[in-house]
């Protein structure tokens, strides 16, 4: 989308180079990347950059709101409900697609947001190597609001510890050697010197946690918190001695209830330019008269699964539980980013902190998906290249 660097970068481009990349990161984090890293980044110029930042400013003037507890209370499903939630979410993330306004020029379109971490870790990492095995000029930046990397380590050290040992703040997850963001794990811990624990690894002592390393018993302060409700649902089998829902001594680094709270459900409460309209299907009255012009989304989960992009007014009738989904306005994604081949689909994700004590939150980085397929999700472009998770740089 930045004309030089990206015809830069192409004419540097090869395919061994790539795979080169890809042993450079195998090589560091042995076994540990398990989705598809783009052949490329993404150039973001200053105009697009400057309309995602005042996105992302119009849905935080929304969570800021001293309703927005109460407006949110329903998305939070009872039996699944946290104690000590904090008063403000302290991760956030919005996904927008780049598109075409009417004027031609590019625009974001909000996707989808969450209250929850995402790849803070990697995304700081990626741009690194990239940077040792392609051009990358001193123009562009993958950080927004900390000078460069050193900057980010200690702002996101600083933010999760708040002053514990490393060892007594964990990051908690289901089964997290399983993961497809282990990677991301891996790095938490060389970063950060948080490591990633099993929830099936906690142990209970009245109101205290602990975990089990090296044959000692270590108290748990802080908790990290990587684990979703719905993954959790999957494994019925899974009797943990903490559960999520108890009440404990700790901190959440990440409190679990904004989750809910920030999420697909927050989506009709939204309005603006980089807004698609969105209604909680129960409470139409009537569908769209365009109702192929809309996305059907369950309210309750994630990474794509169960969102439907072709359905009839009958099927919508014929739901059961239609408190649960919720209706948007499809977005036409411009493919704008130059591959060897034509041109591919983009989605750019901010990646936001929001530390207790502080006023607001703050931007620090972003994450990008590139996509030939119908939907960006790595399961709609399989065997496809020059698709797969990669890094934002934008324009200084």
């Amino acid at each position: 989308m930045i004309p030089e660097p990206r015809h830069a970068f192409n004419a540097a481009f090869s395919p061994a180079r790539y795979q080169e990349m890809l042993a450079d990161i195998e090589q560091q984090l042995p076994g540990q990347l398990d989705f598809r890293v783009a052949e490329t980044p993404v150039f973001v110029p200053a105009g697009l950059r400057d309309k995602l930042i005042a996105a992302g400013e119009s849905i935080i003037q929304v969570i800021e709101r001293p309703d927005f507890k109460g407006l949110t209370e329903a998305a939070i499903p009872p039996h699944q409900r946290v104690p000590n939630e904090d008063a403000r979410p302290e991760f956030l993330t919005f996904d927008f697609a780049v598109c075409r306004d009417a004027n031609g020029e590019l625009e974001p379109q909000l996707i989808e947001m969450q209250g929850f971490p995402s790849l803070y870790a990697f995304q700081s990492w990626l741009p690194g190597v990239f940077a040792r095995h392609f051009p990358i000029p001193d123009s562009v930046t993958p950080f927004l609001g900390v000078a460069d990397f050193e900057a980010y380590q200690q702002r996101m050290r600083d933010f999760i510890l708040a002053d514990q040992p490393a060892e007594n703040v964990i990051l908690l997850e289901l089964f997290p050697e399983k993961q497809k963001t282990r990677v991301d794990f891996a790095l938490t811990h060389k970063l950060w010197g948080i490591e990633a624990v099993c929830l099936t690894r906690l142990r209970r002592r009245g109101r205290q946690l602990f975990y089990e390393k090296d044959g000692r018993e270590i108290r748990i302060t802080r908790i990290y918190n990587r684990v979703i409700f719905d993954e959790l649902a999957r494994y019925p089998e899974v009797n943990p001695e903490f559960h999520l829902t108890e009440d404990v001594d700790v901190a959440w680094v990440g409190h679990p209830n904004w989750f809910f709270r920030i999420s697909k459900f927050t989506l009709p409460l939204l309005q603006g330019p980089f807004v698609p309209p969105s209604y909680f299907l129960h409470e139409l009255q009537e569908y769209p008269a365009d109702l192929e012009n809309y996305v059907l989304k369950p309210l309750f989960s994630f990474a794509g699964a169960g969102v439907r992009l072709h359905f009839t007014a009958a099927e919508l009738d014929a739901l059961p539980d239609k408190q649960h989904y919720l209706l948007q306005r499809k977005v036409t994604y411009e493919p704008v980013v130059q591959s060897p081949d034509g041109l591919v689909k983009c989605e750019i994700r901010l990646l936001y902190i929001w530390p207790v004590g502080e006023p607001r939150p703050q931007l620090l980085t972003g994450l990008s998906r590139l996509s030939r397929g119908e939907m960006i999700g790595v399961d709609f472009n399989k065997d496809k290249d020059w698709v797969g998770g990669t890094t934002p740089l934008f324009a200084r």
